[in-house]
């Protein structure tokens, strides 16, 4: 399949989708450059991750509530609007409580796009389901590891300039999906926000979900941590964590898929989880160690690929409900008990460098430990593989949305 020989409406949306998932890192470089201009803590900049990933995983919960009274294609228009206004207005506050309450809004119009953004590509993409989904991956790829290039370059003029920049682009791939995407009307069946808490009482999904909460911990530990101890330019940390991105992108689309084939979906997320959380002992050992730092946070993509999209192959049968219903509850466990994680990193570097480390690694341990200790209730053989099953599973989705 060639990924750019796809329908104008598949590009714009797969264009909106690196834009998107760029937001991810794209204020990592410039945390250091924020507090220092803005005279704020280390725990303050934290919340500009908290407030993101809070909103984000709340607003999953109605994702499909929208989607399925408004159509696919306003509730991507709509959160594309919203991330245009609020990536803006975030480069034009003057105090860190400005910055986080945009960031909050955006984190709102990030749901509602990415909830939509895969079922738009899968309804339109040529070349079949495992064609749609490697574009999709390679854009969320793509997107994460650009995010912190164009922030750490960017910040070297401004830490404001980064904000401004995202505004434009999206603004632009707002602009080419709205001309470009057909209207989609809304479904005949409508989703419940009820429907993804109810998810929740199965206790194969709870426990996959718990897993991911407490990995989360330790990502997000990683990226607002990580730049302080390095103690260089916005554009030397956007250089690091694009290596970062690139295994992350790399081992998400190869190498977790292989992995898994081998040692079995458990055994892979295990695999990832302690090694990850080798990576973050290492770091809290030495953190005053620039090169150790460095090298930990790029060698940290490689297992966080593996394990995003292992766990997330898995979740899909771990409960007989729905598939979207099943993403969204345990999106909304994720990012919205996840974000919990940078706001207790950024209060603990207040006091230690070494600390938010340390907890990053109990946290992501602990996964190991929940997943290991209730593997009883995860039904492994009910969870799609990377074939015929998955393109089923992806295609019950944009069905749905």
């Amino acid at each position: 399949m060639n990924l750019l020989k796809q329908p104008r409406a598949v590009l714009a949306v797969a264009f909106a989708a690196v834009i998107s998932f760029m937001g991810l890192g794209l204020v990592d470089p410039i945390l250091t450059s924020i507090a220092k201009e803005l005279d704020a803590t280390p725990g303050q900049v934290s919340l500009l991750f908290t407030s993101y990933m809070a909103v984000t995983g709340v607003a999953m919960l109605i994702t499909g509530f929208v989607s399925s009274r408004i159509g696919a294609k306003r509730t991507l228009l709509v959160g594309l609007v919203l991330i245009v206004v609020f990536a803006g207005l975030a480069g034009t506050m003057d105090s860190v409580g400005g910055i986080v309450a945009a960031r909050a809004f955006w984190g709102l119009g990030n749901a509602l796009f990415i909830a939509t953004s895969l079922a738009t590509i899968v309804q339109f993409a040529t070349g079949g389901l495992k064609g749609a989904i490697l574009l999709y991956e390679s854009a969320l790829g793509i997107g994460i590891g650009l995010g912190p290039i164009v922030g750490g370059q960017l910040g070297e003029i401004s830490w404001r300039a980064p904000f401004f920049g995202v505004a434009v682009l999206m603004l632009i791939a707002l602009v080419a999906t709205s001309i470009f995407t057909p209207a989609t009307p809304p479904p005949a069946e409508k989703v419940s926000i009820a429907d993804p808490i109810k998810a929740l009482r199965h206790p194969g999904l709870l426990v996959v979900a718990v897993t991911s909460l407490l990995y989360n911990f330790g990502f997000f530990t990683l990226m607002l941590a990580a730049p302080f101890p390095l103690q260089t330019s916005a554009s030397n940390v956007g250089w690091i964590f694009f290596g970062w991105g690139l295994l992350l992108a790399i081992n998400s689309i190869w190498g977790a898929p292989w992995l898994e084939s081998r040692i079995g979906t458990i055994a892979s997320i295990v695999f990832a989880l302690i090694g990850f959380a080798a990576l973050l002992a290492i770091m809290a050992i030495w953190t005053e160690h620039k090169p150790v730092i460095v090298v930990c946070v790029i060698l940290a993509g490689a297992f966080l690929g593996i394990n995003n999209t292992v766990i997330t192959t898995l979740v899909m049968g771990s409960a007989p409900v729905p598939r979207p219903v099943a993403s969204a509850a345990y999106s909304f466990v994720r990012f919205a008990g996840g974000s919990i994680g940078p706001y207790l990193a950024g209060k603990l570097l207040e006091h230690n460098l070494h600390a938010p480390f340390w907890m990053g690694a109990g946290a992501t341990f602990l996964g190991v430990v929940v997943l290991l200790g209730f593997r009883r209730f995860v039904p492994v053989s009910a969870a799609p593989a990377h074939g015929s099953e998955q393109e089923a599973e992806v295609l019950e989705f944009a069905d749905e949305s």
